[in-house]
């Protein structure tokens, strides 16, 4: 089973803790956040994993050597030229991703109670399927009735997104995305168009008119995002009750 975790973000959120560290390795109990997300993944029978890189890649090579992959196949999708996005991470990815079998993406940043395995295999039918659920949230992705994707709303600011002509968010369901996702490698082909830095939230929206793009709705899903200072307290208590 492989998994995709984005590490190369920025963390500009998190400054000046992050002007000397990537924030995929800024401690949580003693342990970077990254090492949470790879044991838990370990946890759930994932044993190929893709890591990408761009701000201060190097110390999360070293990192991942000092501590030998954790037992695991462990590749590094290089961004230190220039940094993707999700999209565009993802298709830079192609290469360690391809194949037959689905991959599963994970924030670095992400800690959340849900099945990892669960939701692998409840992934089957469809190009991608993301876990989402109903909490607060001021951006909402929109399915149908069959759990379909078909658009996007912001709330505060009014802004909608669907490929869809006469959409009315009002007739979908809004879901909050939680950074976490299964993806079938066909997702490649429908990418072939795609260049340089691009949002796979954005990817999705223009395809899911014609690609099946399906939500794993949780409704127990407890999720912490952890990108600001106070997120960081938080995620203590969150690993104290969790552990």
């Amino acid at each position: 089973m492989k998994a995709l975790i984005f590490a190369a973000g920025l963390g500009s959120r998190l400054k000046p803790l992050t002007d000397t560290t990537p924030k995929a390795l800024l401690p949580i109990g003693g342990k970077p956040m990254l090492e949470h997300v790879i044991l838990k993944l370990k946890a759930s029978g994932f044993n190929e994993l893709v890591i990408n890189i761009h701000h201060h890649g190097q110390q999360i090579i070293d990192y991942l050597q000092s501590k030998d992959n954790f037992g695991l196949n462990i590749h590094i999708s290089d961004e230190r030229d220039c940094l993707l996005d999700t999209g565009g991470g993802i298709k830079h990815a192609q290469q360690f991703l391809d194949g037959k079998e689905p991959f599963l993406v994970h924030n670095a940043d992400i800690l959340s109670n849900v099945d990892l395995k669960q939701l692998y295999q409840y992934h089957s039918h469809s190009l991608a399927t993301l876990l989402v659920s109903q909490r607060e949230s001021s951006r909402h992705l929109l399915f149908d009735k069959e759990n379909r994707l078909c658009g996007w709303q912001n709330r505060e600011t009014g802004e909608v997104k669907s490929p869809h002509p006469n959409f009315i968010p009002s007739m979908y369901d809004g879901y909050a995305f939680s950074g976490i996702h299964v993806i079938s490698p066909e997702i490649f082909k429908w990418m072939d168009t795609w260049t340089g830095k691009f949002s796979i939230i954005n990817f999705y929206l223009a395809i899911c008119e014609k690609a099946n793009i399906q939500a794993y709705p949780l409704n127990n899903l407890k999720l912490l995002d952890i990108g600001k200072p106070e997120a960081l307290v938080k995620a203590e208590e969150w690993l104290k009750q969790h552990s």
